[in-house]
């Protein structure tokens, strides 16, 4: 039997019966059988549909972004299979949930065609399905529904009559929609429109949308998982950081923390008050991304905060934190030895600790890149800190180093999510980095801008973690400081100088209680320290009271029992100050205590009852 003349057709259109005739185009969408005899016109069709779906599963879904996802699709059906395509999701989906409705909350994410100028609604804009709609039935049956004529389409042109007129007019008169389900779930719908090609959509069509739409909707569905699963990380990451800054006399300061695009890290920035008026300043960074790097950040964190409450030196700290690392280490290699896999934690920090009355700085880092120091004439240097092994190798010790900084130095920290950028190399960051610091009398908000602005990569790898601290130093007259042999006779002298000195302050009213903790310690080195001893109150936002002896003993508070005559000392310091502590130094230990100057002075009943007991208070 004689073939059948070869006729044009459209992608998926059943033959030369269900075809129209509008003569041969070059368009990849036209079937024409030319130089192919004996191929009807069902194979033709056949082979490029599978062409066009094996391109899809290339193409679709080659990042983990919903909306990038999403354009893909588009961009694979225009023009083989439609002149426009249109991709309606919830809000819920952009923000990596399900939805609760999907035809509710329907935003537009992609607009893609053959023209720009054809009066769809825009990406951004709310476009919630009637009822009637071609869109709404979709989302309801989830099935894809074709509509070979919309200018007979009164659901269609209900929507919105002006909207879609104008849609017609200009051409547009065939729809398909098809739903974005993925593993039971429906993640909104894809519309595709003809405009150009005269030929409705035919049933064919209709299978090849549903097909293209549901390899998508597979890869949206991944992205919106992974969208859900940034999110959370990311939040985590957020609460872990410092929510607000401690108060705090030493350093005017501002920190950024930016994740990167795809995986957030584990980078971390602190301001730890410390006794003394003095300040912690740290920055590390979390090897590896994801969520188990961020608890190992809010591990690190923590732990750090809880060495520092020991008020012990950079170098110390970052030993504690080596040895922490260490064992977590080991924990996490025995989980994974065991479900064959294997992983390593490791971290770099920088750690400082500044000291408005000396201004000095004592820093010490381990892996860490240095920081960059800002001079008050606008000087910027790097620091030749000692370079250390990263946190978790062990075998070497940590140093720390002593700076100086005066006030309106700026000490900056960072992780090296900020200079680091495939684009460029190291010395070119440290550059920019030079300028953007060349500016000393920028308020610290404005120079972490400022290095973002120009040291940040466009597109962060990984995280970034940015400190910036601008140093104060503690007034000379709001510090009085005394040195006495160990003699209890010199007791009452520090006594009354303590309380001449209060009164010059204008500190009147917590005399009485500074004057019995200074008493109080003073008797305590004495009996139970080395001389000499040196005495020294700071009037900041407490008033702290602070005693000093070559005795590395460290007091230990108790409570007496009944008949005890002595043990009772530190209790009264308890019960009176604000917060107490020891800290060792290199000659020996200080033994300081904070007053609050809000506080009128006075003793509690429990101390009143023991005060005549005390040795030493005369």
């Amino acid at each position: 039997m004689a073939e059948t003349s070869a006729q044009p057709a459209t992608l998926g259109t059943p033959g030369p019966r269900g075809s129209h005739d509008t003569g041969a185009k070059a368009d990849d969408r036209r079937l024409v059988l030319v130089g192919e005899p004996g191929v009807g016109t069902y194979a033709v069709a056949a082979r490029r549909r599978l062409k066009l779906l094996s391109e899809a599963s290339t193409r679709i879904g080659t990042t983990l972004d919903v909306t990038r996802t999403a354009l893909e699709l588009a961009e694979m059906a225009v023009p083989r299979l439609a002149d426009h395509v249109a991709i309606d999701l919830p809000e819920e989906v952009l923000r990596g949930e399900e939805a609760a409705d999907p035809r509710t909350g329907v935003m537009r994410v992609v607009m893609h065609g053959i023209r720009d100028d054809f009066p769809f609604y825009p990406v951004g804009r709310r476009v919630d399905p009637r009822p009637a709609t071609p869109q709404f039935q979709c989302l309801t049956r989830e099935q894809a529904v074709l509509v070979p004529d919309l200018r007979v389409a009164t659901g269609w042109l209900a929507q919105e009559r002006e909207h879609t007129e104008r849609l017609v007019a200009q051409g547009v008169h065939s729809l398909i929609t098809a739903p974005l389900l993925a593993r039971g779930v429906v993640l909104g719908v894809a519309s595709f429109y003809r405009s150009q090609d005269p030929a409705p959509f035919g049933d064919d069509d209709r299978s090849l949308a549903q097909e293209l739409a549901t390899r998508a909707a597979i890869c949206i569905d991944n992205a919106r998982r992974y969208t859900r699963e940034h999110t959370m990380v990311l939040a985590l990451q957020r609460s872990l950081l410092p929510n607000r800054l401690p108060e705090q006399s030493a350093v005017e300061v501002a920190h950024r923390y930016q994740p990167a695009e795809s995986e957030v890290g584990g980078d971390w920035f602190d301001i730890i008050p410390l006794s003394g008026t003095r300040v912690a300043l740290v920055v590390g960074d979390v090897v590896g991304h994801g969520l188990h790097a961020t608890v190992t950040m809010g591990q690190l964190r923590t732990a750090a905060r809880n060495f520092a409450e020991l008020d012990l030196a950079p170098d110390e700290i970052l030993t504690h934190l080596d040895n922490l690392v260490a064992r977590l280490d080991q924990d996490e290699g025995s989980e994974e030895e065991a479900a064959g896999t294997a992983g390593i934690i490791g971290a770099t920090c920088v750690y400082a600790i500044y000291d408005p009355a000396s201004q000095q700085a004592t820093v010490a880092r381990a892996g860490h890149l240095p920081p960059a120091l800002v001079h008050p004439d606008g000087t910027v240097t790097f620091p030749d800190l000692p370079a250390r092994p990263p946190l978790g190798l062990g075998g070497l010790p940590f140093e720390s180093t002593e700076i100086h900084l005066p006030a309106g130095s700026q000490l900056v920290l960072y992780t090296d999510g900020l200079v680091e950028d495939r684009h460029r190399d190291l010395d070119t960051s440290f550059d920019l980095l030079r300028r953007a610091l060349t500016h000393p009398d920028r308020p610290p908000d404005d120079v972490c801008r400022a290095i973002l602005e120009t040291v940040a990569p466009e597109h962060p790898n990984d995280d970034i973690a940015l400190l910036v601290a601008r140093t104060l130093a503690l007034d000379p007259d709001r510090i009085a400081q005394w040195e006495l042999p160990a003699d209890p006779a010199r007791v009452s002298e520090i006594r009354a100088a303590v309380t001449r000195r209060l009164s010059d302050w204008g500190l009147d009213e917590v005399a009485f209680t500074a004057e019995l903790l200074l008493s109080e310690l003073v008797t305590n080195a004495i009996r139970y320290g080395s001389g000499p001893i040196q005495v020294r109150l700071i009037h900041d936002r407490t008033l702290i009271c602070e005693v000093a002896d070559t005795s590395s003993t460290a007091p230990r508070l108790r409570r007496a029992a009944t008949y005890d005559e002595g043990g009772r000392g530190l209790f009264l310091v308890a019960q009176l100050a604000q917060t107490w502590g020891t800290r060792y130094t290199a000659d020996g230990k200080v033994i300081w205590a904070e007053c609050a100057l809000e506080t009128p002075g006075g003793l509690s009943e429990v101390a009143k009852t023991d005060w005549e007991d005390l040795p030493g208070l005369e």
